[in-house]
């Protein structure tokens, strides 16, 4: 069974303060938009909308059945948000998008984006798969959804000594829940959840 290389480059804007990850992109012919979060059916860019604009088709073209990208980028790079996922390399295991059914093959380096993003004190995972990668990844426990536990600054750099220019302020790790219409969780409640990130 073949593998699948992550098919975007990590969006790590000058000062980005949160990194998002999510498990993996689906596959090209669910994609919108050539960016993160690309499925039409996919509510991230709906409850980003909302929480900044008050409006959930602020990045939609409705007509077109996809997302702005142009605008998402600058917002995104404006408002200091940094996207990865937590697997650069997977093998599906069904013909779908679903987590359960996809197999990580080669983790993402999670300490060496954050070097090239020095400012992000806060990962972000949109998932249970991505949550569980990273829990086992620095060996901390998972937050419940919509809170944050502390990972020390040593055990994410553990395998960096010589991280010397950044602060040793510990990074939060936030568990927010997934933005697929699969997980069972009305637009607005999601948003509330997301909106502990921005306060």
């Amino acid at each position: 069974m073949n593998t699948e290389r992550h098919p975007f480059e990590p969006f790590l804007p000058d000062g980005a303060r949160m990194l998002f990850l999510g498990s993996f992109p689906p596959q090209p012919h669910r994609w919108s938009i050539e960016f993160y979060y690309p499925n039409w059916i996919n509510d991230f860019w709906r409850i980003m909308g909302l929480i900044h604009f008050g409006d959930k088709d602020h990045f939609c073209i409705p007509a077109a059945k996809r997302f702005d990208e142009a605008l998402i980028r600058q917002f995104c790079t404006d408002a200091g948000l940094a996207f990865y996922d937590t697997a650069c390399e997977v093998r599906r295991l069904k013909d779908n998008a679903s987590d359960a059914f996809l197999e990580v093959v080669t983790p993402s380096d999670i300490p060496a984006l954050l070097r090239r993003i020095p400012s992000c004190r806060n990962l972000i995972t949109t998932g249970e798969k991505a949550t569980g990668i990273i829990a086992e990844r620095f060996s901390c426990p998972a937050p419940a959804v919509g809170e944050y536990v502390e990972i020390p600054y040593d055990a994410v750099f553990a395998d960096y000594p010589s991280a010397s220019s950044f602060s040793p302020a510990p990074i939060r790790f936030w568990r927010m829940p997934s933005t697929s219409r699969a997980y069972p969780l009305p637009l607005e409640r999601k948003a509330e959840y997301y909106r502990r990130l921005f306060v």
